[in-house]
């Protein structure tokens, strides 16, 4: 499954599946096949960071 490239969509989307489907980024990055790594960083650089606590991007 191809993730979006813009940053404000991906962040709906990483946020609506960790919500909905995994219990964790960990889960996710393995599950859809996605380095964890450019994941943050390209929420990073739009401002959010992972909140492991609440599992979602804030």
């Amino acid at each position: 499954m191809a993730i979006p490239s813009d940053p404000m969509i991906l962040l709906s989307f990483i946020n609506t599946k960790l919500r909905d489907q995994y219990p964790s980024l960990d889960a996710l990055c393995e599950d859809l096949d996605t380095d964890r790594t450019v994941l943050t960083e390209t929420l990073r650089s739009v401002g959010f960071v992972y909140d492991e606590e609440r599992n979602q991007f804030r």
